[in-house]
């Protein structure tokens, strides 16, 4: 029997703020919400942005000022609106004005007289440049002197040719929630965003962890591009050229697998399987494959998987802004005739656009199998169905798109009507598009698009991309879609590009439908396609199942008595997880991180011929394993 990958947990934090209980994805479709949501909404930003905070049951403003949660939007509305999404870059990031370097200048003494200098000793370089001298003057000072043509190098600044990003909500410093000191800034967000989808679920993890054997749970997570800031690789490379020394956490906490090494040591304190598999902006697809294909092969039966990536650095964006890659603000102008670029659309995925926004995100979800989510009264979700990696075979440009995308969205297409039959995807499936922002993103995932419909029979079919609001986030830029995608599930309202005045000319959209307003899909948003396409040919597609679907299916496995049982369960988990909601409207996120806590003592640890017993642990690791190649012995 094939188990079925449930989704019972997710969360993290991004542009459009807390992921869990849909608060994010409302944020992107503010002006479909009303009521209680959209309040709850206001509410869960300003929470976060530190506009108000609770005490003894009272909401108040930063100056104490009493205020009802109903007013929030009134006082702060226009302010929490400005302070997400994508925007121009803000003074508590960098400013992107006066980004600092170093100007190298030779500089060649014409005089008859040495060029001579008054420095402190521990700032000569040893050895000396060609062409100079030095010699003490006392133990601090030294007469350093240039006889000959020497390249200096001058502290300087530089403006951005690209000043727009996708950064977390004004005010929210996720530096402050927990011990972070040398973290660089991908793993403090990976610590919050696993803390958060993790305490989303409703049920304590140290009871899941009692509820399975310890090697039946996998942390799968990876960062793209690592951690670059000052306290990971950046700062190590950079030590040297800025007159630092490197320290001994900057390489390790650099390293690509550290968000799941970190969600192992100080989120969960897991045993189980491990790993980081990375495909550049596929990545989050890539570790959710191996989640899933666990799960089902029931290798597993408890998933944590997600990403974190903070690459809103200068060297970074000049990286990307040298491919030609990123939307500069001179093109952003060209592309409105105005001198003014207008950074709340800087991305603009299957419209005239110029390049694709960077942005900062952390999300995770958590699975469990079907029958574990049962056994625990857990919610669901959703349900992965599958996900489908290829490659782009022989290329002439590594990052150009290729062929690879054809094959992962028609398998996703295929599965999904093997399971739900053609009617489901041809009138209830929508479409989370790579949608990169660049001229030839769409036209070719367009392309791909639309001769994946015409062969599955599909007219009108709903596209949304969630960069229009997000920003590209690299390893998590999937995630983002699964987060917009268990919203949308919920909601039944599919985002609009609302970045676009029009879809441009040259998009293939004969078969799909791609809005640039909120969308109803009212009964119409049972199927997902998340579809990536990352650097170098990774392209990736999941089939996601909505939560109706994904309970239809658990009903039609188990007996009546066991759903009425889990149905009961299920309140008490609801309740607790509501409550975790509640607690982080009216305060600050409180991550867990358990730096050093409930060490296993390896001395306790209890190795038999046919098990292995953990300390703490209720059920054994089994080594009474059968031979897989019994028919080749």
């Amino acid at each position: 029997m094939t188990r079925l990958p449930v989704i019972v947990g997710f969360g993290g934090v991004g542009p459009a703020g807390r992921s869990s209980f849909h608060h994010a994805y409302r944020r992107t479709i503010i002006d479909s919400t009303t009521g209680h949501e959209r309040a709850q909404t206001f509410m869960a930003l300003a929470s976060m942005m530190q506009l108000i905070r609770f005490d003894e049951g009272r909401c108040l403003t930063r100056d104490g000022e009493e205020i009802e949660p109903g007013a929030i939007e009134a006082r702060f509305g226009q302010q929490i609106l400005d302070g997400t999404l994508i925007r121009r870059i803000e003074p508590g990031m960098f400013d992107p004005d006066r980004v600092s370097g170093n100007n190298t200048m030779p500089v060649c003494n014409l005089s008859a007289a040495p060029g001579t200098f008054l420095v402190n000793k521990r700032n000569v370089p040893d050895p000396l440049p060609p062409g100079c001298e030095a010699r003490s003057i006392d133990d601090n000072l030294v007469e350093f002197r240039m006889d000959d043509t020497v390249t200096l190098s001058l502290a300087g600044f530089r403006k951005l040719t690209v000043q727009a990003a996708g950064q977390l909500p004004s005010g929210f410093d996720p530096a402050v929630l927990y011990n972070s000191r040398f973290h660089p800034r991908g793993l403090q967000l990976t610590i919050i965003a696993a803390s958060d989808a993790v305490r989303s679920v409703g049920i304590d993890w140290d009871v899941i962890a009692q509820q399975v054997r310890p090697d039946e749970i996998c942390v799968y997570a990876a960062s793209a591009m690592g951690q670059l800031d000052v306290h990971g690789t950046g700062g190590m490379t950079q030590a040297r050229l800025r007159g630092n020394r490197v320290s001994s956490k900057q390489l390790p906490l650099g390293l690509n697998q550290m968000p799941a090494d970190f969600v192992n040591a100080y989120v969960l304190g897991n045993i189980g399987a491990t790993g980081a598999a990375v495909g550049a902006c596929a990545t989050f697809l890539y570790n959710l494959r191996m989640a899933s294909d666990d799960i089902q092969s029931g290798r597993r039966r408890v998933a944590v998987v997600g990403n974190a990536e903070a690459p809103l650095l200068p060297e970074v964006i000049e990286g990307y802004a040298a491919m030609s890659a990123l939307a500069t603000d001179d093109n952003l102008c060209r592309l409105d005739q105005s001198e003014t670029p207008d950074y709340r659309r800087a991305s603009r995925p299957f419209g005239e656009n110029c390049g694709f926004v960077l942005s900062e995100s952390g999300q995770y979800v958590v699975l469990f199998d079907d029958e574990l989510a049962l056994e625990m009264g857990a919610q669901i979700h959703g349900a992965v169905a599958g996900v489908y990696v290829n490659a782009d075979g022989f290329k002439k440009s590594i990052s150009a798109p290729g062929p690879g995308n054809y094959v992962t969205l028609a398998k996703a297409v295929g599965a999904a009507r093997s399971i739900l039959g053609d009617e489901a995807i041809r009138q209830r499936s929508f479409i989370q598009a790579h949608g990169s922002s660049t001229p030839q993103n769409r036209t070719t995932e367009s392309r791909v698009f639309d001769q994946i419909a015409r062969a599955f029979g599909i007219n009108e079919w709903p596209v949304t991309a969630m960069k229009s609001f997000v920003g590209h986030s690299l390893a998590p830029a999937s995630a983002d879609q699964m987060i917009s995608s268990l919203g949308i599930f919920h909601d039944e309202i599919l985002p609009g590009i609302k970045t676009l005045d029009a879809v441009a000319d040259d998009v293939y959209d004969e078969r799909l439908n791609i809005p640039i307003q909120d969308l109803d899909l009212s009964g119409r948003a049972d199927v997902a396609f998340l579809n990536s396409k990352g650097f170098g040919g990774n392209n990736a597609t999941a089939a996601v199942l909505s939560n109706r679907v994904a309970e239809a299916m658990v009903n039609k496995r188990f007996t009546s008595a066991q759903i009425s049982a889990y149905r009961d369960k299920r309140e008490a988990v609801l309740e607790a997880a509501n409550a975790y909601d509640e607690q982080c409207m009216q305060g600050p996120m409180k991550p867990i991180y358990r730096f050093g806590e409930d060490m296993i003592d390896e001395e306790k640890i209890e190795i038999g011929a046919k098990e292995l017993r953990l300390p703490g642990y209720a059920h054994a690791i089994d080594l009474d394993m059968t031979n897989p190649f019994e028919d080749m012995v």
